[in-house]
């Protein structure tokens, strides 16, 4: 009888030792995806834009996005970027004073008259507004009229503060290095309607 009781409570400690280690185990591991999911929503991705005229290249640009800010401009941009589709398209709207604006794939080898109208088979993505003012260094999204739901691939980087944007287009990031680029690009000479008499040309790589 006393050699029963001891084996019962034997048995007894090791599934009490189970069900702790097992729920040890599982608090751990719940902890380290609650990490993971927070280091994935502060993280911000860090692209590259190589920018040339007439073969000459005329710098860099790197800019950081805010995906915990416009996590699905972000999520579009980024698999834009890894299919390389912005490269070999222009900056084809550049005002002096405002921003430069580009991203449309009518601009890779369409007649210049369609720059800027973009291509209706691209799906579109529903505005993502913050408490971000458009200042200089701030990069938003274009959007067909006055359609706020109606971006898709082109953007356009602020040269200078423009808060009457804001509540209107979503900004989904900022440059980090090479506003003297963007300062470039916005005072080549332009044609009707504030289009690069030459093709301002752009590549971008995601480099974090």
């Amino acid at each position: 009888m006393k050699l029963l009781l001891t084996f019962a409570t034997i048995m007894l400690l090791s599934i009490t030792n189970f069900y702790c280690t097992t729920n040890k185990s599982g608090e751990m591991k719940e902890s380290a995806d609650q990490m993971d999911t927070g280091k994935k929503a502060t993280e911000k991705p860090q692209y590259e834009i190589t920018v040339t005229q007439k073969g000459v290249e005329l710098g860099k640009i790197i800019i950081e996005t805010f995906p915990d800010v416009a996590p699905k401009h972000c999520e579009t941009f980024d698999n834009l970027v890894k299919n390389r589709f912005y490269d070999g398209l222009a900056f084809h709207r550049v005002i002096p004073g405002f921003m430069i604006q580009g991203g449309d794939p009518n601009s890779k080898d369409k007649p210049k008259e369609t720059w800027g109208m973009g291509d209706p088979n691209q799906p579109t993505i529903p505005a993502e507004f913050s408490n971000i003012s458009h200042k200089r260094g701030i990069v938003s999204t274009a959007r067909k009229g006055n359609d706020i739901n109606s971006a898709t691939s082109q953007f356009f980087i602020m040269v200078a503060d423009y808060p009457s944007l804001d509540g209107q287009y979503t900004v989904f990031g900022q440059v980090l290095e090479g506003m003297n680029v963007a300062d470039k690009i916005v005072k080549t000479p332009t044609e009707r309607p504030d289009r690069p008499i030459d093709k301002v040309e752009m590549k971008i790589r995601r480099i974090k």
